[in-house]
């Protein structure tokens, strides 16, 4: 987790130095945070021995530093942590207890989650410890019935994050409070065509 925090903020550091608008810094992390989370919740998905409570605690701890590196970077009020929510609710369903009454409280808090995604989690959840029990198939039908009910049922078979997947970039116009009539052009330029009016 470290490596990966001293890569972002290396790669946030020469943006800024290059004087790269704050917009377009937002938009490179947003598609960054995105990234990371598709690959771990694909990871997640397609590992059994990733889909237990532990690693839910796990995951969610390491998601809170990057949460935590975008406030350090004042990246927190943007889309950047956004982009970081279906992971996010992937761990906090590894966690979440999966009693009948949980189904609506479940259904609620993942809500970036697809029924798909939903369904292949609570099948894979493996129980950490002998004191733990399986989680009866009578719930998971549950849950499905309850997430039926979401609109946009055309997303909702969706396993897999797509991973090639780019958010449009925005190129955001600031003018610059340098008045052209101010610049002088260095005659080493060689650029006697230009005439200052």
């Amino acid at each position: 987790m470290d490596v990966l925090q001293k890569e972002l903020t290396a790669f946030y550091r020469v943006l800024s130095l290059h004087g790269v608008d704050p917009e377009l810094i937002t938009q490179v992390f947003r598609q960054i945070f995105y990234f990371i989370c598709a690959g771990a919740l694909n990871n997640l998905l397609l590992r059994k021995d990733m889909c237990h409570w532990s690693k839910g605690m796990q995951i969610r701890y390491n998601l809170s530093h990057l949460e935590q590196w975008c406030r350090d970077q004042k990246l927190q009020d943007s889309c950047v942590t956004e982009s970081l929510q279906p992971i996010i609710q992937a761990s906090q369903l590894l966690q979440a207890r999966k009693n009948d009454e949980d189904v609506i409280s479940i259904c609620e808090m993942c809500d970036k989650l697809s029924i798909a995604q939903i369904t292949k989690i609570l099948n894979l959840y493996t129980p950490s410890d002998e004191y733990e029990e399986r989680i009866p198939v009578s719930f998971i039908r549950k849950i499905q019935a309850k997430l039926s009910e979401r609109e946009d049922n055309q997303q909702q078979t969706v396993l897999l994050m797509d991973t090639k997947f780019a958010f449009p970039v925005r190129f955001p116009f600031n003018p610059s409070n340098i008045r052209l009539e101010d610049v002088s052009i260095p005659d080493a330029i060689n650029l006697n065509m230009l005439k200052k009016v």
